[in-house]
């Protein structure tokens, strides 16, 4: 079983970038494909990012490809998000989780362990 702990969320003008970080607690995690999502209120959950086990191959959400970039650190069990370029629509809870189906899902119902989230605002 894994555990998740996102932080890194804050509040932060048009333009600018925030670093989201993921921690892991278990040893399954370097063995896990890992993703972000991302809740807007009184939105779905939607995809943003996924990265492979050993970090060599990521993809991402059209939405924010090209802005942000997902990376880990499998000594520190660690994944992060870096966003540049925010937008106001970028606004959001942001999640991270474990991803428990096939390699390439966006699907919600194919990942697991999610964290509790952290908070993403943009202003204009």
């Amino acid at each position: 079983q894994v555990q998740l702990v996102e932080s890194g969320g804050g509040l932060v003008q048009a333009g600018g970038s925030l670093r989201l970080s993921c921690a892991a607690s278990g040893r399954a995690f370097r063995t896990s494909h890992m993703g972000w999502f991302r809740q807007a209120p009184g939105k779905e959950r939607e995809f943003v990012a996924a990265i492979f086990r050993n970090g060599i191959m990521t993809y991402y959400a059209d939405s924010v490809k090209g802005r942000f970039t997902i990376s880990r650190d499998n000594a520190k069990n660690t994944v992060y998000l870096q966003m540049n370029s925010l937008k106001p629509e970028d606004t959001a809870v942001y999640l991270c989780a474990v991803v428990k189906g096939p390699w390439g899902t966006r699907s919600t119902n194919g990942y697991d362990y999610w964290g509790q989230g952290t908070q993403v605002t943009v202003s204009s």
